[in-house]
């Protein structure tokens, strides 16, 4: 998408531009009727047309054609040429997008600025979407836990088709990356993936946002839902989108096609929907909150994302993740991290999920000194003790504070033993291995402090090997 396309019924003129263009560098084709010209076009979309208003003997004009070419490919800048007496309708083309005008009998001086000016936006354009392609790429799928290859199984599923998906999972664990891993890996791959936040837009804007709008002073402005012609429309928090937007969007997906706020022609798009929320819809449908029949379109396929509590084991290599990012894209240092680091953020809460950790990693090389490898004590501890000496000291709960010395010590042991095994994943060889016991010895402290195994039991699995089984406390 390089060149330039010449649409003139007049022989003579739209070989004296393309000779012109042509001695200036540009590479050019020519169009004497509208069919030639849609034929060029949609063999292959040329960087900037240059139209004619008055096309003899074809059946469309040029004010058809621009529509057209606004409609389905609305990067591509259109200069128009008109006679003395067609002014007019050459300003009324610049509301409906194109990008300027030349009167004829044109000066080619004139004729040259308004080429380079549009050729030059032409590039920006250009380098502005392969920009975003470059970012939505650069999303990474990161892990190894079963959670996480569940996940990924599910997402490449659906990357070989074109179904509606719905993203599920907290705030924070990564429903737009997995979004991003599904276009990357589409049909759609080369078309824009454009992110659509419901619940960052002021409610009187989103209209005017999703479909664009048309006023005599600005002219065409294309929504969002235009601009992911062809590609993919993410609804990130769908279900903080306006009732009455929402009865909109199910006409889109619907019809494949909307009108402009003050504007009168349909505009027919070519959109793949993946949405993503961290709200029960269910609960929000009932509440009237949210359209049942556009819930009904937009859950084809549902796939829940695992929170970072569910996906611990993956904590190791996604902080290492981050480490690196941060040292590419920031220049912050290169470091290592420490087996009693991984081991304290492997316990944490996580109520932010991989969002959280990523801040907290980018939080410790920007506030650390050197490039040692990272330690457990440069880790924040906001809920640790006020003052002392941190390392030296335990922080109590106030249950286990009131306890004997005996109940609390097996208080502890069990609480230390469930967040050691569901760290690990479920596997009990390696978590005998973490604690320092051998593997019968972990079984036996396990029963004793009333926590027994059995096959897939209770909300916590122990791998004992290769072995699935399950832990749970006996009250």
């Amino acid at each position: 998408m390089s060149d330039i396309l010449i649409v003139d019924d007049e022989r003579d003129i739209r070989e004296l531009i393309g000779d012109i263009l042509e001695d200036e560098g540009y590479g050019t084709r020519l169009a004497g009727n509208s069919q030639e010209a849609m034929a060029a076009i949609n063999a292959e979309p040329p960087a900037l047309l240059v139209l004619d208003i008055w096309l003899k003997d074809s059946k469309m004009d040029g004010i058809d054609i621009l529509k057209t070419v606004k409609r389905d490919n609305p990067d591509i800048p259109v200069v128009i040429i008109s006679g003395h007496g067609n002014i007019e309708i050459a300003v009324a083309a610049i509301k409906q997008g194109a990008y300027d005008f030349i009167e004829k009998p044109f000066n080619i001086d004139q004729l040259l600025v308004v080429i380079r000016r549009a050729m030059e936006t032409s590039r920006l354009r250009r380098e502005n979407a392969t920009l975003k392609r470059g970012e939505a790429k650069a999303a990474q799928m990161i892990g190894e836990s079963a959670a996480f290859r569940g996940l990924l199984g599910q997402l490449d599923k659906v990357t070989r088709s074109n179904g509606r998906v719905m993203l599920t999972g907290p705030a924070g664990s990564g429903k737009e990356v997995a979004a991003r891993y599904i276009h990357n890996r589409s049909s759609r791959a080369d078309a824009p993936f454009v992110t659509v936040n419901c619940a960052g837009v002021e409610p009187d804007m989103v209209e005017a946002m999703l479909f664009g709008r048309e006023t005599s002073a600005r002219g065409v402005e294309p929504g969002l839902l235009e601009q992911a012609h062809g590609g993919v429309i993410y609804f990130d928090e769908v279900a903080d989108m306006p009732l009455g937007t929402q009865s909109k969007i199910l006409r889109v997906l619907v019809d494949q096609s909307f009108t402009r706020q003050g504007g009168s022609d349909k505009v027919r798009v070519d959109l793949r929907v993946i949405s993503s929320t961290g709200r029960n819809l269910k609960d929000a449908i009932a509440a009237g909150q949210f359209r049942e029949e556009l819930y009904h379109r937009l859950n084809v396929v549902p796939i829940a994302v695992p929170s970072l509590a569910e996906r611990r084991e993956d904590i190791p290599v996604l902080a290492r993740h981050f480490i690196a990012e941060c040292n590419r894209s920031q220049g912050l240092p290169l470091r290592e991290i420490t087996d009693d680091a991984i081991a304290l953020l492997q316990t944490i809460t996580w109520p932010g999920n991989v969002r959280q950790l990523k801040n907290l990693v980018e939080r410790v090389l920007i506030l650390g000194d050197g490039t040692d490898p990272i330690e457990a004590r440069e880790l924040p501890q906001d809920t640790g003790p006020a003052g002392g000496d941190a390392e030296d000291r335990v922080v109590l709960s106030g249950t286990l504070a009131t306890m004997p010395l005996r109940e609390a010590r097996e208080a502890f042991e069990r609480e230390y033993l469930l967040t050691q095994i569901n760290r690990f994943g479920g596997n009990i060889s390696r978590t005998a291995n973490f604690v320092g016991m051998e593997r019968s010895a972990l079984h036996r402290k396990l029963k004793s402090l009333g926590v027994v195994t059995g096959q897939k039991t209770g909300s916590r699995l122990m791998q004992d090997d290769d072995d699935d089984v399950g832990v749970r406390r006996v009250s």
